[in-house]
């Protein structure tokens, strides 16, 4: 497994007003009201309101407790102990550190016997990490120059030169990567993150994307992405899994992403190309 060592942006900038503006930041982005992330907490809207305008400087607990119930991403959740006051809980250990050696060969056993359907590792900001086999499938034929040194899975997808000609629906699976990347973008807020999105986003598009009727009905509990594969039209429905209750902001920012055969014909096609 190829592990890049590159990371993703750094957290979000402290004001130096206090960790109030951030929280009551987060608190209207999940439009919750001070009473009931109060009553979800433990503690009493009248408190919230002393914290959020700073009237109340509130403890390492409390930015952890008020952090978990308004979901903010592990990366934020050290912004607010920063400026609340606080060391940082969460380390950043990087991905090829000995100690995430147990996550590493996880991970890789994990793709590797997904094969031969296509698996990859991404970070936060789409930067591939590992790949199997089935994801250099689909990749044959894209360019050196998009591949290293460290290939980000959208611009991949998306870019003139990368998987869009081959991609059969480009619209609508472009659609719904733009969306995905929207609602990253409005809980990490990350300046990377947004800057991938202005360049895949502007990306030209055909004016008629090439149709091809499948050879059995589409599923509609989930969208496939169908791309071209040497004459063939493979479909695929994408899968995202991430870590749960991470405790460190790398692990939290890695997701796996899956595909699995949305026809017989894909799934048959996968199994001759391994014998």
């Amino acid at each position: 497994m190829t592990v890049a060592t590159s990371r993703v942006s750094a957290p979000a900038a402290v004001t130096g007003k206090g960790a109030g503006p951030l929280l009551r930041a987060w608190r209207e982005r999940r439009r919750i009201s001070q009473l009931e992330l109060a009553l979800r907490a433990g503690s009493s809207a009248r408190h919230i309101s002393f914290v959020e305008t700073g009237r109340s400087r509130p403890s390492e607990e409390m930015v952890l407790r008020l952090a978990e119930h308004l979901q903010v991403p592990v990366r934020e959740r050290n912004a607010l102990l920063l400026a609340a006051g606080h060391a940082p809980r969460f380390p950043e250990t990087p991905l090829a550190d000995p100690a995430l050696d147990a996550l590493r060969d996880g991970m890789e056993r994990l793709i590797q016997g997904y094969e031969p359907y296509p698996a990859l590792v991404v970070d936060a900001c789409y930067t591939v990490l590992a790949a199997n086999r089935g994801i250099a499938m689909l990749l044959e034929g894209v360019p050196d120059e998009l591949m290293a040194p460290a290939p980000n899975a959208m611009r991949l997808t998306l870019h003139p030169r990368g998987l869009a000609p081959r991609i059969r629906n480009l619209r609508e699976w472009r659609g719904h990567l733009l969306a995905q990347m929207e609602r990253e973008i409005a809980l990490h807020r990350s300046d990377r993150l947004r800057a991938l999105y202005e360049e895949v986003s502007a990306y030209p598009v055909p004016e008629e994307a090439p149709v091809a009727e499948p050879d059995e009905p589409v599923p509609y509990f989930a969208l496939p992405m169908r791309i071209e594969h040497e004459g063939r039209i493979l479909s695929f429905v994408s899968s995202i899994s991430t870590f749960n209750t991470p405790m460190d902001v790398t692990v939290a920012e890695i997701a796996i992403e899956t595909f699995l055969p949305a026809d017989r014909a894909t799934t048959k096609y996968l199994h001759t190309l391994v014998g």
